[in-house]
């Protein structure tokens, strides 16, 4: 039986790859292996928070009418290092596919959507074009107004401490009780929904000094 030969482990046309020559699969295409696998961040600091203070009912309504509780139904999840390593290996930033023996994959948001259930049809959520220039201060004010939460400081960046958001929602998850105002579960609900969002669905390799950018012009947005 005559098997087909080995699929090349490189690009078939790298003309529009132009930073191959510093991507990691270049280890793998001279025959090589990288001894250094990648380790992303691991979000169970958020997993032990919410443990250790478990949502009201009133907070989890409150999430489940936002469309992002299945985030925090799914959990910790278990991540296979070697394959994210893998995968990072054949993903192609130029074209934002992964090159793979069988032809080009990308991810799309029918993934995520099954993935996570999360809404990706309807109107987008857009950042109103005055926020884009507002100052740290600003942020930080608009902060204080929605989530009762205002760090100390207006200088350092465009970044709040993710560290110091969970000590705040500490202090305010045993005041939350069936007679709190809605405004307070409102507020409160929108700290968790911070977390979420910078924990678990935008990440980034910060580690345990992971910080939440604010401004949308940071290099850590996104």
């Amino acid at each position: 039986m005559d098997f087909p030969p080995p699929a090349h482990p490189g690009p078939a046309e790298d003309q529009l790859l132009v930073l191959q020559g510093d991507h990691r699969s270049s280890f793998v295409w001279e025959g090589q292996l990288s001894m250094q696998a990648l380790r992303p961040r691991r979000p169970d600091d958020l997993w032990e928070f919410i443990a250790e203070h478990p949502f009201h009912d009133r907070v989890v309504a409150r999430l489940q009418a936002t469309g992002f509780y299945t985030i925090f139904e799914l959990g910790r999840m278990q991540l296979d290092w070697s394959l994210i390593t893998a995968l990072i290996e054949w993903w192609r930033p130029e074209t934002h596919t992964f090159h793979l023996p069988t032809g080009e994959a990308t991810i799309t948001l029918k993934d995520i959507q099954v993935l996570y259930g999360l809404r990706v049809d309807g109107r987008v959520v857009a950042l109103p074009q005055y926020i884009r220039s507002m100052t740290r201060a600003q942020f930080l004010d608009m902060m204080g107004q929605f989530t009762s939460y205002r760090p100390q400081g207006d200088a350092g960046g465009s970044r709040v401490a993710l560290s110091a958001i969970r000590d705040h929602m500490a202090v305010l998850h045993p005041d939350i009780t069936g007679e709190t105002e809605d405004l307070h579960i409102e507020r409160y609900t929108r700290l968790v929904l911070l977390l979420c969002f910078r924990v678990c669905l935008v990440p980034e390799h910060f580690g345990e000094s992971c910080e939440y950018a604010l401004s949308p012009s940071s290099s850590a947005a996104g």
